[in-house]
């Protein structure tokens, strides 16, 4: 029995033929399940299956039209007349998650995470959603559990990739409250930046250091009540967002965030939404994140 069980976890050698397709974790990302980085982690957890094989070892390549791909025992499958790859609850629909890409603005509120996966239960960003290819949609980024503001979900992986990677310095902006006056001596140790601890990956070498610097700070204002005593409000962009970075360069600093809001993620604003609500995005603001990432957006297709 525990070797037929291995068996069944080692790629096919006819999965090992690069002749035959594209890489497995390829075509998830076109199929809009997460980006090409996030495919090969749920093919590393044994979450995917190709023609009833649990592919656990890179690389492997698949046939789109033929091989039948499960996640997490949902079935991707070719459309019609080649028009992409889509899982069957949003073909039913009539929405397609492969070639029909789908980008939507969220105005999170606290105390809902961004990721997909909770295991304590709690309310996630993707269930605020209520369209039925929801749960094939992935956040551009994070916020953590008390910060609010822009996030976006979409099933174009190589744009969330672009839109995340440090390389492609891509911009994000927020709106902070933080306790206290700051003054321009403070400002210029947000824009100077300082070292922060980076936790490594599992089983990897420890925290690492990593420089955190602030690319644009303004003050918006100060106010003083006689109840919470000073408290003041800037703006923060960021090019590169590492883990909660806004809360702990403040408090290297002394002050405490007391409200922290996304409002831009590169060129598109947050605006038109309430706490909690969600709308698409329009053809300008995606042509627009196309056009801050380097890429040029295929068309035709909607």
């Amino acid at each position: 029995m525990a070797r037929q069980q291995s068996n069944q976890n080692d790629t096919p050698d006819e999965l090992r033929d690069a002749s035959r397709g594209v890489r497995l974790h390829k075509a998830m990302a076109d199929a809009g399940v997460a980006s090409r980085r996030e495919s090969e982690a749920l093919i590393a957890q044994g979450r995917v299956k190709v023609n009833g094989h649990v592919i656990q070892t890179m690389p492997a390549w698949v046939d789109p039209v033929n091989d039948k791909i499960t996640v997490d025992g949902e079935h991707l499958k070719r459309k019609k007349k080649s028009t992409g790859w889509g899982n069957d609850k949003g073909a039913s629909a009539g929405i397609h998650t492969g070639s029909a890409k789908t980008y939507i603005m969220v105005n999170k509120p606290r105390r809902v995470i961004t990721t997909n996966d909770d295991p304590e239960g709690r309310k996630r960003v993707i269930d605020l959603i209520d369209i039925p290819i929801a749960a094939r949609l992935y956040p551009v980024g994070r916020l953590d559990y008390e910060s609010t503001g822009l996030i976006l979900l979409t099933n174009d992986g190589e744009l969330t990739n672009r839109l995340t990677h440090p390389s492609y310095e891509i911009t994000k902006r927020y709106h902070v409250n933080v306790e206290g006056r700051l003054n321009e001596v403070d400002v210029e140790k947000l824009r100077k930046g300082m070292i922060l601890a980076h936790r490594g990956k599992p089983g990897g070498a420890g925290p690492q250091l990593r420089h955190a610097a602030a690319a644009v700070v303004k003050i918006l204002g100060h106010e003083t009540d006689r109840s919470r005593g000073d408290r003041t409000a800037l703006s923060i962009t960021l090019k590169e967002g590492q883990n909660r970075e806004v809360r702990r360069i403040m408090a290297r600093l002394g002050h405490k965030v007391r409200k922290l809001e996304r409002v831009a993620i590169g060129p598109v604003k947050l605006k038109g939404l309430a706490t909690g609500q969600w709308r698409m995005l329009t053809s300008t603001e995606v042509n627009m994140l196309y056009k801050a990432a380097g890429m040029k957006r295929k068309t035709g297709k909607r």
